[in-house]
């Protein structure tokens, strides 16, 4: 086997162990909770707090209405009682019993309004609910594909590893050191030869740099500085 063949085939090696690596580091980055899930929880979060606010309101609503119902209960009372018996002192009750009884109507049309909008917050929620839950299953199974995933993308790179450690083992350290420079710069550091020309920079070939890489030498294309192999 030519030298050039070695470094062939440890390139060949690279460039799996390259794609492995690549694929394991997307699959680090989508292991975790996805944006949709995150954007979900939010949302039932803030729908949540907002029904808490409106309850809140409603009950506060509610406890004025009671302070009303219960300042009319005493002006009715006095008015009706036998209580208050001038005249004159009968119209500011009454001209004050009218303006509890407005508020109070503004109160209930407040909590009407408030239970509305509670009553359509809840469905918003339990809408969410499901769709959160639904999200949840997918991204439990995906997360195991993709932990699945993971574990045979490492042993397979660990494999890789071992192979290029025993291809490396066999060439020359003077040709790896060579073999690395080229491949940092171009990425490509082996190239084959068809029909006389350099796959690497697409050019023809002097027929020296040929005929050498054809007996096996280790050649380097004069114009990419690439290796040459003939397959």
């Amino acid at each position: 086997m030519t030298l050039a063949k070695r470094l062939y085939e440890l390139q060949q090696v690279d460039l799996e162990i390259q794609e492995k690596q690549e694929a394991l580091d997307r699959i680090s980055r989508q292991l975790g909770e996805s944006e949709a899930l995150l954007k979900a929880r939010a949302e039932l979060l803030s729908e949540g707090q907002c029904l808490a606010e409106i309850e809140k309101q409603q009950r506060d609503v509610e406890w004025q209405m009671e302070d009303l119902r219960s300042s009319i209960a005493q002006i009715n009372e006095k008015l009706y009682g036998g209580k208050v018996k001038n005249p004159k002192e009968l119209l500011p009750l009454e001209h004050e019993m009218g303006n509890f009884k407005t508020n109070l109507r503004q109160k209930e049309d407040k909590v009407l309004d408030l239970m509305t909008e509670a009553e359509a917050t809840q469905d918003r929620i339990k809408l969410n609910t499901e769709r959160l839950r639904k999200l949840e299953g997918e991204w439990q199974q995906e997360q195991g594909i993709l932990a699945q995933r993971q574990v045979e993308t490492e042993s397979q790179l660990s494999e890789l590893g071992q192979k290029r450690e025993s291809l490396a083992s066999e060439i020359a350290q003077q040709a790896i050191e060579l073999y690395e420079g080229i491949r940092a710069k171009k990425g490509q550091a082996v190239v084959k030869v068809e029909q006389g020309r350099c796959q690497g920079c697409r050019l023809n070939l002097p027929v020296s740099e040929w005929q050498r890489a054809r007996a096996g030498n280790l050649v380097q294309c004069s114009t990419c500085g690439r290796i040459l192999y003939l397959g």
